[in-house]
């Protein structure tokens, strides 16, 4: 009888069939192991083709768009950003294998439309094909969600700002499933804010090869920590932060009034945020605009580090890469590269996006001249601001042999004469003469000891120094994690303040000396300029945040004996007494004494716990917080 292949293929059954149709004999196993009688017999006909289960394609596509853990948040980061979200926290266990979450402020998903929020080809972006050549969204294509739905576990929780409860509904292969089994698949209401949280659960869970790839979870997650850098940088106006699960502590955090230049600071450094220059450029010819920040000729490294968006899509072109490193050839040392952020806005009717499963890479018209001209302006940049370089030099070791340099000769011998071209001028204002790092001459003197402080007011403070007057102990004791949220609260609102110029002349600074002891005004240098501050209020901020830093980690000053608390209460309770000028606010001190006395004995288990500051049931004061290792003060108070 006849198969459906020789029927189609038009053929009789011939003698050879026969014997091809014969089960081979014996269990010989082949490469993989399986018995060779358990193999189809080989034939000379073709396959028949068949259309492939949707789910065998679903998986195909699936691991066509969603690479490594790094391609899901990117995807779910673009529709984040799309849904108008200025605040975005991505959380990540194991790199992002175990668990993936991205948490927003965005307008929500309807209620109505999670039912199709997985299937493949939904989307609120476009409409029709004509849509893509006005593209201004990331997404497009409606596969992201349902990709990550057939190799992963899924779940979303939404709510829009007129809907009274969010709502949590679980996707596997692109459907809605039950979060238990025996339960409704149905979304359930719950409680939430407005916004999305997208959580994706064991990745690739049903593709093991794919798993075993991913040998490192570090570098999964440093490839995290970089994707969430690239568009924290570019998205001006949104927050991130991005975070182990578990951890306390923020890998990285954005806040987002911060500007461009900040984010780079934060992200990247201040070796590269400070030697940045920004640039525009627009063609009308070719429809492009484009802007960002390039470093100068005095920021060197190993490794080109561009960050490129494309109408606003983070994307890779080694065109570009190179065209700006060749820029950067005349201007850089051999080996020498450049960190560029780079925004390109062009007209979206020239921009082919849909060329990679990824998005990694778009093609658009007149590459070569939008290129060309923005390697121009670059070159036109840097050629104005190369008058001036940095270079790192070695301090010559004292004792060390200074090599004779010997004089230019001629090749007839006679010594040759340098051009003026080749001895730079150095002037002298421009020189800097100090150095925060080496060891300062008064460091030598002897210091005075205490019998040689003098004072006029009965009162009198005297300075000793630690290696002369107390011994310190190291206490083995684990770091306190601080979770009160005032504290976390201040901190946040002086890191706000920050003064990044002021923050880098108080980290080099070198002390000039006192210049007026009463209006508490000292001199400092900081590079070549020299500097007036109020250095009372500079230690006042100073130890503040010092407080805030360390605060339940304070080491403690021990005092032996016990100091009498009432006794320091009654001696500061006098001096303020002493100043009042109005008869209104004078006060009783006894009174005043005990009143504040009951009140710390009261709360001493809180001021030990938070701040070091033990005082005994019978009012004694043990210990004092130190804020500052070094020099110390000891209060007598004369009788």
């Amino acid at each position: 009888m006849a198969t459906d292949a020789d029927v189609d293929m038009g053929c009789a059954p011939t003698a050879s069939d026969d014997i091809l149709n014969v089960p081979p004999s014996g269990t010989k196993r082949n490469a993989d192991g399986q018995p060779v009688e358990n193999l189809p017999a080989k034939s000379d006909a073709p396959r028949r083709i068949r259309a492939l289960d949707p789910n065998v394609v679903n998986k195909i596509a699936a691991g066509e768009i969603i690479v490594a853990p790094v391609h899901a948040l990117k995807e779910l980061i673009e529709n984040a950003v799309d849904a108008g979200a200025t605040s975005l926290d991505v959380l990540a266990k194991d790199g992002g294998l175990k668990l993936l979450q991205i948490t927003d402020n965005g307008c929500g998903i309807q209620k109505e439309d999670l039912a199709i929020l997985c299937e493949r080809h939904t989307t609120s972006k476009i409409t029709s094909f004509e849509d893509l050549a006005a593209i201004a969204t990331y997404g497009f294509r409606g596969e992201a969600l349902a990709s990550i739905s057939h190799i992963a576990h899924l779940s979303v929780t939404t709510k829009t700002k007129d809907s009274d409860l969010a709502w949590r509904a679980h996707y596997i292969d692109g459907k809605l499933a039950p979060a238990k089994p025996g339960q409704s698949a149905e979304p359930k209401g719950v409680a939430g804010r407005p916004g999305t949280q997208i959580t994706v659960e064991d990745l690739f869970y049903n593709i093991p090869t794919r798993r075993r790839a991913f040998r490192s979870p570090a570098d999964e997650f440093n490839k995290i920590i970089d994707m969430v850098g690239r568009y924290a940088v570019h998205c001006k106006g949104v927050g991130f932060t991005c975070k182990k699960a578990g951890e306390a502590s923020t890998n990285l955090s954005i806040q987002a009034q911060a500007t461009v230049i900040d984010r780079i600071r934060q992200i990247h450094g201040s070796a590269v945020a400070n030697e940045l220059l920004e640039f525009s450029v627009a063609e009308d010819r070719w429809g492009f605009k484009a802007e960002g920040f390039t470093t100068n000729a005095n920021y060197s490294v190993k490794k080109t580090t561009l960050l490129l968006f494309i109408n606003h899509r983070c994307v890779e072109s080694t065109h570009i890469k190179k065209a700006i490193e060749q820029t950067y050839a005349n201007f850089l040392p051999k080996n020498g590269h450049p960190f560029i952020y780079l925004s390109l806005e062009i007209e979206p009717a020239r921009v082919d996006v849909n060329v990679h499963p990824t998005k990694r890479e778009v093609h658009f018209l007149n590459e070569d001249e939008i290129i060309q001209s923005i390697c121009e302006h670059i070159e036109s940049k840097l050629a104005a601001v190369d008058t001036s370089r940095t270079f790192m030099t070695q301090t010559l070791l004292p004792g060390a042999k200074v090599i004779d340099s010997t004089p230019q000769t001629d090749s007839d011998g006679t010594p040759g004469r340098r051009t003026p071209a080749s001895k730079k001028r150095r002037y002298s204002n421009d020189l800097v003469r100090t150095d925060t790092t080496e060891r300062k001459i008064t460091s030598m003197f002897a210091r005075a000891g205490p019998s040689e402080s003098t004072g006029s007011m009965d009162h009198t403070v005297e300075t000793t120094t630690a290696s002369e007057a107390h011994e310190y102990e190291m206490v083995d004791r684990e770091l306190v994690q601080c979770r009160l949220n005032s504290v976390k609260k201040l901190r946040d609102e002086v890191r706000e303040e920050t003064h990044h110029d002021l923050t880098e002349i108080f980290s080099n600074h070198t002390f000039v000396g006192i210049v007026d002891e009463q209006r508490r005004l000292a001199a400092i240098q900081g590079d070549v300029k020299l500097y007036l501050i109020d250095y009372g209020r500079t230690c006042y901020e100073y130890f503040y945040q010092l407080a805030l830093t360390d605060f339940g980690n304070f080491g403690a000053i021990k005092f032996n004996p016990s100091l009498d608390l009432r006794e320091l209460l009654r001696g500061a309770a006098e001096m303020e007494r002493s100043s009042i000028t109005s008869p209104e606010e004078d006060f009783e001190v006894e009174t005043l004494v005990d009143r504040v006395a009951d009140q710390l004995i009261e709360r001493r288990e809180m001021l030990l716990e938070y701040f070091s500051l033990e005082i005994s049931p019978a009012g004694e004061l043990v210990s004092l917080p130190l804020l500052l290792k070094g020099p110390a003060l000891t209060l007598s108070y004369a009788n």
